[in-house]
């Protein structure tokens, strides 16, 4: 598909989505969240944001906002925060959502390959399930453009090397499957590509066999199984890329 084909498809699909959840926030209650519910939702995020350090005075990019739950986050902990995102409809709610939590963010409507920012912006970039809707190479050249010396980045990302996870992802139902069709999990081979521009690249594996959270009535497996993700990720941190998701953190030199 053409790189301008793929954008388009790709706005027009978030702000589809953007559309179907305005009705459940419309009203500034709705939008207004403990921090605790949003960095517990999944069991990468907690230890992900904490990958950032702190961010009090810091400059921080959310590459891929969305809601923006993390940019209020962040901006509730004292970053100056830029959120951006390629849907329009989505920028809408994360400006609601900043108002009716008392946080001030800067939006903007922005291709993750070319973004509208000078070089050296960002202390801390921050992206949630974003790298694997872009093309590898120009992110990682804007990532390395907008850091700052000595900047970090973070994002987490689905992994596609486990087959078992592959065939559940392609066959069995589970809420929120609903994919663009260039839209695929990160292969590990591909992450060398981030490490050719952040050397010191690590990589963290979440949810092995916590996968099974996302199965129907599957939360209280996922529950049973983390501690037991925790002990094998923690003792053969090989596994990680059988995981379902990834938390990467790239420093920049």
């Amino acid at each position: 598909m053409h790189a301008t084909e793929r954008l388009l498809e790709e706005r027009l699909f978030h702000d589809q989505q953007a559309d179907g959840r305005a009705d459940r926030f419309r009203a500034p209650e709705s939008l207004r969240f403990d921090e605790d519910d949003y960095l517990d939702h999944e069991t990468w995020i907690r230890p992900g944001i904490a990958r950032l350090g702190g961010v009090a005075g810091l400059d921080v990019l959310e590459l891929g906002c969305g809601h923006a739950m993390a940019s209020v986050v962040l901006a509730r902990r004292g970053a100056r925060v830029t959120a951006v995102d390629l849907s329009g409809r989505y920028l809408v709610e994360a400006g609601r959502r900043a108002e009716a939590n008392g946080v001030a963010l800067r939006l903007a409507q922005a291709d993750g390959e070319r973004l509208p920012f000078p070089d050296g912006a960002f202390d801390r970039v921050w992206g949630n399930a974003i790298l694997h809707h872009l093309d590898l190479d120009r992110a990682a050249d804007e990532l390395v453009r907008l850091l700052r010396p000595g900047g970090i980045a973070v994002f987490c990302e689905p992994l596609g090397d486990n087959r078992l996870l592959e065939w559940a992802r392609q066959r069995l139902p589970y809420p929120g499957k609903a994919r663009t069709r260039d839209e695929k999990p990160l292969r590990f081979a591909q992450l060398e590509t981030l490490r050719k521009r952040f050397p010191r690249m690590t990589r963290e594996g979440h949810q092995l066999l916590g996968m099974c959270r996302r199965l129907p009535g599957g939360r209280l497996l996922g529950r049973v199984a983390r501690p037991w993700d925790e002990w094998l990720l923690g003792r053969w941190p090989g596994l990680g890329r059988y995981s379902r998701y990834v938390v990467l953190t790239l420093p920049r030199e």
